[in-house]
């Protein structure tokens, strides 16, 4: 038997917040690993539409540290 997938009750980008209110500032490779132990089936591109989504609304800032890697820190 197929198992069910069920609906999450909390919205990604609130798990963001989450996670980045605990944590402190978090690469994007460590933000990923962390959200990706409660939603499996989110992608990379997922969370940068979600990363992108959050800083426009003025939630968080992101700034390059190096090649391919992101700073991800919360507004306070």
């Amino acid at each position: 038997m197929p198992q069910i997938k069920t609906w999450k009750t909390r919205p990604a980008n609130f798990v963001i917040l989450e996670i980045l209110g605990k944590k402190g500032d978090l690469t994007d490779d460590e933000l990923f690993n962390q959200l990706n132990s409660e939603f499996e089936d989110l992608g990379f591109k997922d969370l940068n539409d979600l990363l992108l989504s959050l800083e426009v609304s003025g939630k968080i800032r992101t700034s390059g540290m190096s090649r391919g890697k992101r700073r991800i820190e919360i507004v306070q």
